[in-house]
């Protein structure tokens, strides 16, 4: 990407697409095209068309999406589609009409089956049935791909699919009824510790495994490929290991402080057992993560602990 190229950032308002914007800043790209989407409503095909003529991006990010965790997957399926799909399709779609360079679209690792061999290699897509609390999200992220490599065939566009491992980080979802599994457990954790609880109750058996990706991580990765990817088969990017939910909990026990039991509720569903990504191609490539899942989670809940402060101290004044 040249330095001073126009850049629009799809979903700049959540984790990855301001964990991408600062990495465009700090990497020198200046000329950023940012849209809220009170500005910008992207399930509006009209309103997405008339943004891309009059923009006219030279590199797309599509980042932006509506994700969740097990809780919210089951709650929100027709939103989990029909949001993505529609927003998904819109940018594609504009993108082409107005002849971007490049588009860069996040996929997830619920794309690929639930009983999927790991680790997962991207060729393992569509080789088995997906994981039924998050099927229609991840129905969604295929089309995406899907419709990606088949502008590349047909009008010869260059647009890459990226998958990310379980992304974690500043400015992620902490609400318990929507948020991943990791943020979900920062926050109750935290919240016993400040309770003085005996005990935390999570979800499931503790067994199943999840690769965790630290937002940073995944900004970089992103530039990296926009600058050196240009095939139309997907690119999974993750931490190269994973952890138990168990581990996880604990981890994040002693992170917080946290003195208490962590117990789980079995009567509660796991979710797909295992989700860990083949990261040989990227790596080929030449990136390789760089924090640990003890770092990242440390920052994370630095940054979780930053943001009740102006909360509490209101509270406080009342």
């Amino acid at each position: 990407m040249e330095k001073d190229a126009k850049i629009f950032v799809v979903g700049n308002e959540v984790m990855a697409g301001s964990a991408l914007l600062r990495r465009l800043n700090d990497n020198g790209f200046t000329n950023l095209v940012i849209r809220t989407s009170s500005e910008l409503d992207l399930t509006n095909q009209k309103m997405v068309g008339d943004f891309f003529a009059d923009e006219k991006p030279d590199y797309v990010f599509l980042t932006g999406a509506k994700v969740g965790g097990i809780l919210a997957n089951s709650c929100y399926p027709a939103e989990f589609i029909y949001d993505n799909i529609q927003s998904q399709t819109n940018v594609i779609h504009s993108a082409w009409k107005c002849g971007v360079k490049k588009l860069f679209f996040l996929a997830s690792s619920c794309i690929y089956p639930k009983d999927c061999q790991q680790p997962m290699k991207e060729e393992y897509l569509m080789s088995g049935k997906l994981e039924p609390t998050s099927e229609p999200y991840a129905i969604a992220k295929i089309a995406g791909i899907r419709m990606c490599q088949s502008y590349n065939s047909q009008y010869g566009t260059s647009y890459i699919s990226v998958v990310p491992a379980d992304l974690y980080g500043p400015d992620d979802d902490f609400d318990p009824e929507t948020s991943h599994v990791l943020p979900a457990l920062i926050r109750k954790i935290h919240e016993a510790k400040v309770n003085n609880a005996a005990e935390v109750v999570v979800w499931g058996t503790g067994t199943p495994r999840r690769e965790c990706l630290y937002v940073d991580d995944l900004a970089d990765a992103c530039v990296f490929l926009m600058n050196n990817y240009n095939e139309s088969a997907m690119v999974n990017v993750g931490s190269g290991g994973d952890l138990s939910i168990k581990q996880m909990a604990l981890l994040i026990r002693d992170v917080v402080g946290f003195k208490g039991e962590v117990v789980f509720d079995d009567s509660k569903p796991d979710g797909t057992p295992r989700k860990l990504l083949d990261n040989s191609k990227i790596t080929k490539l030449g990136w390789s993560p760089k924090i640990s899942s003890e770092k990242g989670i440390r920052q994370t809940y630095h940054w979780y602990k930053s943001q009740l402060k102006p909360k509490m101290s209101a509270e406080v004044h009342r």
